[in-house]
């Protein structure tokens, strides 16, 4: 039995127009200037609504081979939804303007028999957009290629249980036929998200904001999670996908293939000058073999 997932966001945080969204994100997979590589095994990129990340988010899926990769992974943070463990979808298809992603079956029932995922609601999983804002990209970059999904919504994790679904997740990595989307948005700035964080060593507000981001995905890119939750413990950066990128980091150190995170774009929604100013960030990364 056939159990969709809508888009529930189209419309208002991407467009519904499949001729205008095609075009839009085709535009700026042209203007990210890639060349799609086989050697790219997974991306982390950002989750707003495209008029914020989208130009940003072109810089993970414009690196992707669709050619090779028959199955993507999505990791996304929760939002709304409570869970200390990592939830399946009950979906069987997600829908999306461009096309419909079929979820592999076959892998979900897989990770659900070791007993550590829950299963989300079908309204728990149409509130969520982590995952969402990736599926117009994977459905474009996928497009006339037959590919399935695997969405993976984390929790909020204790860093045991990062390292556990970390370790759970890690043999999928050394199948060169899957592919790992990991969902995040980087500092969320502002009163309006309880973080003030500022050093004004680095000048203005948002240059003290970029510098604490750039630490964070110097570390992420030397691929040590212990590091990057130090990191987090130590300047509580309001990194959204923080779980997500955990689990991710705890696949490739107990994965046999040797994989590099680098990170290749970097923005800010806006430019905060004041106190009462808010931003949030977007970075986008690939994950290559390390040859």
């Amino acid at each position: 039995m056939e159990r969709v997932r809508r888009a529930s966001h189209a419309g208002s945080w991407y467009s519904d127009n499949p001729n205008k969204l095609d075009e839009e994100l085709g535009g700026w997979l042209r203007a990210s200037g890639l060349a799609k590589s086989a050697d790219v095994r997974g991306v982390i990129a950002p989750h707003a609504g495209y008029s914020y990340s989208g130009r940003c988010a072109a810089f993970a899926f414009g690196n992707i081979d669709p050619e090779s990769i028959s199955r993507v992974f999505l990791l996304g943070p929760s939002h709304h939804y409570y869970t200390p463990k990592c939830a399946l979808s009950r979906a069987t298809v997600y829908k999306t303007p461009l096309g419909d992603l079929p979820i592999d079956l076959e892998v979900n029932d897989e990770l659900r028999a070791t007993g550590k995922f829950e299963l989300m609601d079908l309204n728990v999983d149409e509130a969520e957009h982590s995952m969402e804002m990736h599926l117009p990209y994977l459905a474009k970059v996928f497009q006339g290629w037959p590919v399935k999904i695997v969405p993976i919504l984390v929790g909020a994790l204790r860093s045991e249980n990062e390292a556990m679904y970390g370790q759970l997740l890690a043999k999928y990595v050394d199948d060169p036929k899957n592919f790992f989307s990991v969902s995040s948005d980087f500092c969320h700035w502002g009163s309006r998200f309880n973080y003030l964080h500022y050093d004004n060593k680095y000048g203005a507000i948002y240059k003290s904001i970029e510098n604490l981001d750039r630490m964070g995905m110097d570390i992420i890119e030397t691929g040590d999670a212990d590091a990057f939750k130090e990191y987090l413990s130590d300047c509580d950066n309001t990194i959204c996908g923080r779980h997500p990128i955990s689990v991710f980091l705890h696949m490739l150190r107990n994965c046999s293939t040797k994989v590099k995170i680098s990170f290749l774009r970097y923005e800010q929604s806006s430019q905060c000058k004041s106190m009462r100013d808010s931003s949030v960030s977007y970075a986008s990364a690939a994950a290559k073999l390390d040859t």
